[in-house]
């Protein structure tokens, strides 16, 4: 990984990771890097000091100097991209909240689930929240017979 210092066509500076040098290079050639003030899409690097770690103090290096900063805008960034980023960031919050809500609130069944919901539902085990894993052929056959049924929502770190 790599972080690289940016700024805009309207000078607005800021910072973003990428896998390699050639990742940036291509994201920004299709256009994907877009500065988070403005939504501009005409992303240049800033000069920046480099972070360079001896032997002797890997895990310790000093953070490099922050970049020169212009002055923040006076109100909240209103572009399309500005606010995309804030309600996926919201969205990603409340998701986080529920899986967390869920897995502290209910007993993991893990491969067990379809036959413990249907035991539930017909009366052969006391009902209480249960997560776990099902097939999708197990969940379409718990929804056929009438057994409410909800994926638990995966974010993209889960996945790391």
């Amino acid at each position: 990984m790599i972080r690289y210092a940016l700024h805009c066509d309207r000078s607005h500076e800021f910072e973003s990771w990428f896998q390699s040098s050639s990742a940036y290079e291509s994201q920004v050639k299709r256009k994907l890097v877009t500065c988070p003030i403005c939504g501009s899409a005409k992303v240049d690097k800033a000069i920046m000091a480099p972070r360079i770690v001896g032997k002797k103090g890997r895990g310790r290096a000093t953070p490099p100097p922050e970049p020169a900063s212009t002055p923040a805008p006076e109100a909240a960034p209103s572009g399309p991209t500005s606010l995309l980023m804030a309600q996926e960031r919201e969205l990603r919050t409340k998701l986080k909240e529920l899986r967390d809500h869920i897995v502290k609130n209910a007993d993991n069944v893990g491969e067990r689930f379809a036959n413990e919901a249907r035991a539930m539902h017909y009366g052969d085990k006391e009902h209480r929240p249960i997560y776990g894993e099902a097939s999708p052929e197990e969940a379409k056959s718990l929804i056929d017979e009438g057994i409410e049924v909800s994926p638990l929502p995966t974010l993209p770190e889960d996945r790391n």
